[in-house]
Order: structure tokens, then sequence, then C-alpha cells
């Protein structure tokens, strides 16, 4: 005698899902009078009649109530899937080259959050289908909340950072668009309970606020604070040696020992440096200015010809002609901290010189490498203004080496977020280094002068001087004098 199971279908659930038991054993739930006959069918039972109360108990509600409304569920579902796939690679894009390549470990562990938080999103794209699905996995609504939830902070995080500049950036197009729809999800998910399914909920939310804590203060750590208070310091120094009589020309060589040293915690990129020594004249009064009206002259015009701020009542006049222009550095090279470089240059002057002074000049402009990077490749490479016209300096007078790159700030959140900087500087052997860092790119943009200061101060850029004299009397008080 063939005997019909059981079957026993339940109330609709607040999703419209009904489980059903054939037999006293589950089998499993359905949304749909369809998915139920293709349960049985499953289960050997074709021929069962839903509607014969001998073989299908219906329980609250009968056969026509299905609450499911399918296309919103899958809808819903797809949509907050495709949201955690965006984010989720959005994070790992963004997070990856700190993660790979920061200056310190606070820096990466930061990049390595978001990699691993991009993570999560993706895996709470998967579990999504389960979700909106048939919840097999308890945990799986927790996931996808806290998918959601990074996104909502990363997205949060990001729009905070570019109200600062309000740049237009492509990663502006993604970002906008996600932190819209992770504030629908996530008043989606906290209405329907997400976490209700996990057997601690509390821990969990516990866990949730802890680990957004954490990342945050990380986060405020490795941008603010470290850099904020890392000291920095130069010890510029330079040197006369003994000059030397040239054996066959009436010349004399100058020896000029420079010495540079980070005695600072921060290693810095060096964005231009320069030395350049000068030769002073001036003219000579024994009894300077009798009449008070022309002494006071006299003051003016000896403090307005002096570069250094100096008046002296006896010498006026002043005037400097460079002498010799070197470099100690190559644009883009790294002065690790503690590290200290000594240099020796000679220089040659006539031995009739009509100097009375020497003065040598030292620039050393830097940038701190725990504020930014610089694409060294590219900027320690300099255009000859007389091979590539477009890179020549618009304020120098003579040919000069421009050096130019894309400079980036240490935290990728931030880079993401502004346009493209670039940091250029110009070197002749006749003018003092000139420098910028903005977005201007040689494409006949305009300079913002305010926007360019706070650039400088954003990455740390600025420039340390030193300076030495001596007088031509004692460099040549071993040289013979010259037959007349």
């Amino acid at each position: 005698m063939n005997i019909r199971p059981w079957v026993v279908v339940e109330t609709p659930d607040d999703r419209g899902l009904r489980r059903v038991t054939v037999g006293g054993k589950a089998a499993g739930s359905v949304w749909s009078l369809r998915e139920l006959r293709r349960l049985l069918e499953r289960l050997g039972h074709p021929d069962v009649d839903v509607e014969d109360p001998a073989s299908v108990c219906w329980h609250g509600e009968d056969s026509t109530t299905w609450p499911d409304r399918p296309f919103r569920r899958r809808a819903t579902m797809v949509v907050m899937a495709v949201g955690l796939l965006v984010s989720g690679f959005l994070n790992a894009i963004i997070g990856w080259p700190d993660a790979s390549n920061a200056l310190t470990f606070a820096q990466r562990i930061v990049g390595a959050g978001l990699v691993l938080s991009g993570v999560v999103q993706v895996a709470g794209a998967v579990l999504a289908l389960d979700h909106w699905g048939r919840r097999e996995y308890k945990a799986s609504g927790a996931i996808v909340l806290l998918g959601v939830f990074i996104a909502l902070a990363t997205d949060s995080l990001l729009f905070l950072l570019w109200l600062e500049e309000k740049e237009v950036t492509p990663y502006l197009f993604a970002f906008v668009p996600l932190g819209c729809w992770a504030v629908w999800a996530f008043v989606l998910l906290i209405r329907e309970k997400a976490w209700k399914g996990l057997p601690h909920p509390g821990r969990f939310v516990a866990g949730f606020y802890a680990t957004a804590l954490l990342s945050a203060v990380s986060l405020a750590y490795s941008t603010l604070y470290q850099p904020a208070t890392a000291p920095l310091r130069f010890s510029l120094n330079a040197e006369f040696g003994r000059a030397r009589q040239d054996r066959s020309k009436p010349f004399v060589h100058v020896p000029l020992k420079f010495s540079v040293k980070n005695t600072g915690d921060v290693s810095v990129y060096v964005i231009v440096n320069d030395v350049s020594v000068y030769g002073r004249t001036a003219s000579y009064s024994l009894l300077g200015n009798s009449s008070k009206e022309a002494s006071a002259r006299a003051w003016e015009e000896s403090f307005r010809s002096s570069e250094d701020g100096e008046a002296e009542r006896h010498v006026d006049r002043l005037s400097y002609k460079r002498l010799s222009s070197a470099r100690l550095y190559e644009p883009g090279n790294v002065l690790e901290a503690g590290q200290e470089d000594t240099f020796v240059r000679v220089f040659q002057i006539p031995r009739d010189v009509p100097y009375d002074l020497i003065y040598v000049d030292m620039q050393f402009t830097y940038m701190r490498k725990d504020r930014g990077r610089i694409d060294v490749e590219r900027y320690g490479k300099p255009y000859e203004s007389w091979r590539h016209p477009r890179f020549a300096c618009r304020v120098c007078d003579a040919d000069t080496l421009t050096y130019h790159g894309r400079v980036r700030h240490n935290n990728n959140l931030v880079n993401v977020t502004r346009a493209p900087l670039y940091v250029t500087a110009f070197w002749s052997p006749i003018a003092k280094p000139v420098y910028s860092i903005s977005s201007f790119h040689f494409t006949g943009g305009w300079i913002d002068d305010a926007a360019e200061e706070r650039e400088l101060k954003k990455f740390g850029i600025s420039t340390r001087h030193a300076t030495t004299e001596v007088s031509v009397a004692e460099l040549l008080r071993f040289i013979p004098a010259a037959p007349r």
C-alpha cells in the first residue's frame, strides 16, 4: 500500500520564506508554490496534491499566500553585492600602495587595513547572495553589515578629505556614488537587524566599534601626529682651505670644504641645492662722511647695496660678482636621517684679483620624506632649456636645468582626493635656484601662489642657507706678490 508523506508548510517568515517538513524531517524552505512542487519532486514525491489536506498541512496561511517579492529581493541582492564588490576593489586599490611601499610602519598598517577591508567587502558581496537567499549561514547578514559599514566609513572619510580642496579627480566619481549607496545599504541592514542570526551579537557589535576606533587612531597617528612631531635639523658648513699659486698661470686655486649633515630623525629628498662663490668689491673712505646729512646718505647707500643687510661707515657701493656655481647633490637624491657628507671643491681667482672679500652662499632645499614621495626616476633627469624650450624657466634670464616630477602624499587616501601635483626646480649657474610645487605641468596653466604656499607647508618643503666669507688678504697671505 502506497502511503503518502505528511507534508507541513509553515507560516511565512518576515521575508516570505516558508519552511517545509516532510515526514517529520526538515526538507528546506520555499518562496512559492512552484518551488514547493519542485522540492517534493526532488524528494521523490512528484504526485503529491498540494491542495489535499490529507497530504499537505498548511500552517497559518493557505497555498495562496506567498508574500515574497522576488524581483525586489533579487534587485536588492544584486545592488548590494555589486556595491560591496566595487567598494572592496576601491579599498584594495587605495590601500595597496601604502601597504607595499609606505615609509613608516603605521602607514603600512593603515594600507594593509584597507586591503584587508576590501577582502571583507568581497566576502560580504558573496554572502549577500545567501543573506537575500535562504540564509544557510547564520553569519552572512553580519558580514554583509560589516562590509557596508566599512564602505560607509571609507567613503565618508574620502569625502571629508575631498572637501578640504574640492578638486575634481577620477576617484570622486567612484566614492561619492558609493557613499550614497552605503547610506542606503546601512539603513536597510540596520532595519533588518542583520546581526540577529549570530549566537553572540553583543560581542560582534563590541568588536565592530573597537575595530573602527583602532583604525581611526592608527590613521590619525600616521597622517597627523607622527609627521608633525618628528624633528628635522640640518647642519651646513663651508670652510676655506689654504690657497695655492698656479705653477704656470697667474691664478690662485682656493679649496672649499663643504659639510652637510642631517641631524634630525627624518630622511629628506633633495629638491634643489646650490653653492655659489662671490667676489665683493666696494668703495672705501678713510674719513667717512663729515656732515650729518652726507653720513646718513652714506649709511643708507651702504645698507641698500649690501645683500645681507649690513652697513659700514667707511665702506659703501658694495657689488657682488658670481665666481663659481656648483651643486653638491643631484635633485631627487635622498639624505637619510643621520647621514653626513663632506665635499671639497676648488675655484680659481686671478692673483691680482680686484675683490676685497670672497663670499660663499650654500642653499639647500629639501622635502620631508615622511610627508610625501617624489617620482625620483623622472625628477632626477633634468631638461636642458636649450633642448626643451617648453621646460625653460619663465623667471630666469639664463639657460637652466629644469627638474620636474610627480609628488604624492604619503597617505594614498589623500592622493585619491587631490589633483595631481608636481614639484619643479630650476637651476642656473648664474642665478639663484627657483622651485615650486603645484598642479602646473607645463601646459600653460596658472599657478595659484596661495595654494602653492599651502602645498609647500604640507609637504614640509623648505630651504636652509649657510654663508661664510673670508678676506682676499687672508687668502693670499701665503702667495707671493706679483712682480711689477
